[in-house]
């Protein structure tokens, strides 16, 4: 009786260490705005996606100032043209704003579909970054501190220089 108790005592005792250790698992904390940052590819995409961006607004800019003319235009001779004639003059001032709104919303559409294509590659190799690290040095969590969710942080192990060197940066 008194081996079957012991023998049951060291059972529960390997088992409450085996939760114990389970329960202790690793957890780091990284600034994925600062690593980002950090990244030399970021500044070429910001170069990219500023040339971009100023191609489009040169291109609303000529519509715009065709639109001005056409309504300057328009006030400047009302008075002296037919009824058929304005007609005509403000329905093609209506088409040439509803192209300009038109224009606006692919503009927004195309910037985010580019800003996408430069910066998905980067993020997904930050994030393949952190992730390798994380799995390198055993982290069963790593939390983002610039992301809300992060209720309380104090210490912990920061990754960043890790990823860095991941990353190849400085």
């Amino acid at each position: 009786m008194k081996r079957l108790f012991k023998i049951a005592l060291v059972a529960g005792g390997l088992l409450f260490a085996g939760s114990v250790a389970n329960a202790q698992q690793k957890i780091a904390h990284i600034n994925s705005a600062e690593l980002i940052k950090a990244m030399p590819e970021v500044v070429t995409a910001d170069k990219q996606l500023e040339t971009f961006k100023g191609s489009l607004d040169a291109d609303g800019k000529i519509m715009y100032a065709e639109y001005q003319t056409k309504v300057q235009d328009f006030q400047a001779k009302e008075k002296t043209l037919s009824e058929a004639l304005k007609e005509a003059k403000v329905k093609e001032i209506q088409d040439l704003q509803k192209r300009i709104e038109e224009f606006q919303q692919k503009a927004g559409d195309d910037f985010e579909k580019k800003r996408g294509e430069l910066y998905d590659p980067i993020l997904k190799k930050a994030e393949d970054a952190v992730k390798a690290v994380a799995k390198e040095k055993g982290y069963a969590y790593v939390f983002d501190t610039t992301q809300p969710g992060l209720v309380y942080f104090d210490g912990g192990i920061n990754i960043m220089p890790d990823v860095k060197i991941k990353l190849g940066l400085k």
